[in-house]
């Protein structure tokens, strides 16, 4: 520093760090997990190799929420699966599907519930508590644009008939299966087995009950109903992934009030039905493809009995769904 120079003397002394490194480090021989639960930043995970069942933390280049029940991971460190013992998770693999929502539909910040199920289970109590068709066409929704395959599960039919909601339902083409307090599960077991199912709905509908059924090592506490607001209390405070004893998994989410869908594009939900798709192409531009849409290409085929009216009412149903707030 020259001595006639005033200002050098008040310029920040440059930092002598070492140059970041651009070699990042393999991972090649780490262990392949899966996350099945998630509790204050300790995450437990099941070897694929073995089904050992591991306690680790994650790497901090992961991000703060960057892993989510249901997550296919590679983990380092201490794998015994020792008390005590704690792994470390490095990587995330990329997922195939992701279950999201919005708090509601006037919330821009999205949250990723579950990754890599390939079914969307939603279950719906016929009585106590009533079933609320909103909430049903929204999950739908939802399953349709992540790409799931959605199927309704019905349950306490000894409570209330099935009639009305399979009526609804039938023109979607969605798989329903109905059951009934202490009754036989051999259609929801068929219906689950060898895939990966993530059970959505709200408290009270008799998640746990189903979980506990199929799963007799779960132990989900159960909620019971409350007789003035014919609401459920909620039970489950996490998501868990538990594998089936016949072929499977199955991933129990906490009971939900909401399903927001601020997320979800228009787009994504009509691939999920190919024959309105084709159909719709011949839509004008910008076509929401609701009933006041004119000149929309679903009620010309409608009108040229191209399509079935019931399946386009439906369709416009759900659709209407994103937008419509009550029981939801």
């Amino acid at each position: 520093m020259r001595d006639d120079d005033e200002h050098a003397k008040f310029e920040r002394p440059r930092r002598h760090t070492r140059p970041r490194t651009k070699v990042r480090p393999n991972y090649d021989d780490a262990d392949l997990a899966r996350v099945i639960t998630i509790d204050r930043g300790r995450y437990t995970v099941t070897l694929e190799q073995d089904g050992r069942t591991l306690t680790a933390m994650k790497s901090r280049n992961l991000g703060r929420k960057g892993v989510i029940v249901g997550d296919e991971v590679k983990v380092v460190g201490d794998v015994t699966g020792d008390d005590g013992s704690l792994a470390r998770i490095v990587e995330v693999s990329p997922r195939r599907t992701m279950l999201r929502r919005t708090a509601d539909d006037d919330d821009p910040i999205e949250r990723v519930i579950v990754a890599n199920a390939d079914q969307l289970v939603i279950v719906a109590a016929l009585a106590d508590p009533p079933p609320r068709a909103g909430l049903i066409d929204r999950c739908l929704v939802a399953a349709f644009d992540a790409g799931m395959e959605p199927l309704v599960c019905l349950t306490k039919s000894d409570l209330g008939s099935p009639d009305e909601l399979l009526a609804l339902l039938a023109p979607l083409g969605v798989r329903v299966v109905v059951t009934r307090s202490d009754g036989d599960l051999d259609s929801v077991r068929d219906a689950l087995r060898d895939r990966t199912s993530v059970l959505v709905g709200h408290s009270g509908v008799g998640k746990s009950t189903l979980v506990n059924a199929l799963v007799p090592d779960a132990n989900r506490s159960v909620s019971y109903v409350n007789a003035v607001t014919g609401r459920g209390r909620h039970t489950s405070t996490s998501a868990i992934s538990l594998e089936l004893p016949f072929g499977g998994w199955i991933i129990d989410t906490p009971g939900i009030r909401s399903f927001g869908l601020a997320h979800v594009q228009i787009d994504n939900l009509i691939k999920a039905f190919p024959d309105l798709q084709d159909v719709t192409r011949d839509c004008p531009r910008g076509c929401l493809h609701s009933a006041t849409e004119p000149e929309c290409a679903l009620d010309v085929a409608v009108a040229e009995g191209a399509l079935p009216a019931e399946r386009v009412e439906s369709f416009r149903r759900i659709l209407a769904s994103m937008n419509h707030k009550d029981d939801h």
